[in-house]
């Protein structure tokens, strides 16, 4: 059996209270009071579905009662239907105002009473039927947007791992360099030049791509990738060209997309450019200054930095004091000068990171 809805009713009247409770009873669960202070009790003590309010009452007139109730997020959504004896526009016109879905004038038609809260508790439903459908569909897309990043965090990580697999010395270098981006963003976004750059949506996604800068690898033959000492000035310029297969690989998936995404935007930034030099002399494109994305320019310092704290076939690890001493030679050359102070500025948080996640 379909449960009673809960009608309210004010009025400082008890013969008017009666009458109504007796109208309505059959239909509805009723209660009644004489104020509008004991109303906002009851309401704020019971689940009520609408509310019959005289307007004219001592102290807490029908105009304070429906004020306070819309100011409250809990109760601002219950219907409320004035009982007035008052007829002219202006006192409909401030009902309406102050958020009445109705006006009822007194006397009383029992017969108009019945159809108006008939008609209001059935919109009421519509109402509540289609803001629960839009909660649902926004936990829905909610959960979809969650499992449609997890999605991508795993396959970010698959591609990564292609290239990791092809160069096994790497170890832990595309988790490191990974976190060494998002902290240097991190620190650079309370800067009055980057807070605007460097929203969180935005070093979000430049930890998520971070670990693509080196997905061109898998294109590199063996013999370059693999070799167990220095490479020769022919076997570099091979070795040069991951950058370009690797903003190739991400192209085609933004063709298969078939649209711009802001994360293969930047994944294609970082893979392309993150051999860039400020002064210019470096590749693949010999890009200069801040003309170079700042997503390549953040990967630049972390991938340095981790290459010569790290040991490779042909080197041995470095001590963090001395890597932190070339890193400062390449000041303005090799490295954003405002960036390189800020990591340097930091560099027992990077080092922290380094040994949290050493090979």
């Amino acid at each position: 059996m379909e449960e009673l809805k809960t009608v309210l009713v004010v009025d400082d009247v008890k013969e008017n209270l009666a009458f109504m409770a007796e109208i309505i009873k059959d239909k509805y669960r009723v209660l009644a009071v004489k104020s509008g202070e004991a109303a906002i009790n009851l309401v704020e003590n019971n689940q009520i579905d609408i509310i019959l309010l005289d307007v004219v009452m001592p102290q807490m007139s029908g105009y304070d009662v429906i004020k306070y109730l819309k100011s409250h997020e809990s109760h601002c959504e219950i219907p409320v239907i004035f009982l007035t004896a008052k007829t002219s526009v202006s006192d409909e016109e401030k009902g309406f105002m102050l958020g009445a879905c109705d006006y009822i004038n007194k006397p009383i038609s029992p017969p108009i009473l019945l159809a108006r809260l008939n008609t209001h508790l059935l919109n009421k439903e519509s109402k509540d039927i289609l803001k629960d459908k839009n909660n649902y569909l926004e936990e829905e897309v909610q959960k979809r947007t969650e499992q449609m990043s997890r999605l991508q965090d795993v396959t970010i990580q698959a591609m990564a791992s292609l290239a990791e697999t092809r160069d096994q010395e790497t170890g832990n270098h595309i988790r490191r360099t990974q976190l060494y981006v998002k902290l240097l963003a991190t620190i650079l976004s309370g800067k009055e030049k980057y807070k605007q750059i460097l929203t969180p949506e935005v070093i979000n996604i430049y930890y998520k791509s971070a670990p693509l800068h080196d997905i061109g690898k898998v294109g590199i033959p063996d013999n370059v990738l693999l070799k167990p000492a220095r490479l020769t000035a022919e076997e570099f310029e091979i070795m040069k060209t991951h950058t370009v297969f690797g903003r190739n690989a991400i192209e085609t998936a933004e063709s298969a997309l078939g649209q711009s995404d802001s994360f293969l935007q930047t994944a294609k930034e970082i893979s392309h450019y993150h051999h860039e030099k400020w002064d210019g002399s470096g590749y693949p494109e010999g890009l200069k200054g801040e003309d170079i994305p700042l997503s390549a320019r953040l990967m630049a310092i972390a991938d340095v930095y981790d290459a010569l704290i790290s040991r490779r076939v042909y080197k041995d690890a470095m001590e963090h004091s001395d890597a932190i001493a070339i890193m400062k030679e390449g000041r303005g050359s090799h490295f954003d000068p405002e960036l390189l102070d800020e990591f340097l500025a930091q560099e027992s948080a990077f080092f922290k990171i380094s040994q949290q996640y050493r090979d």
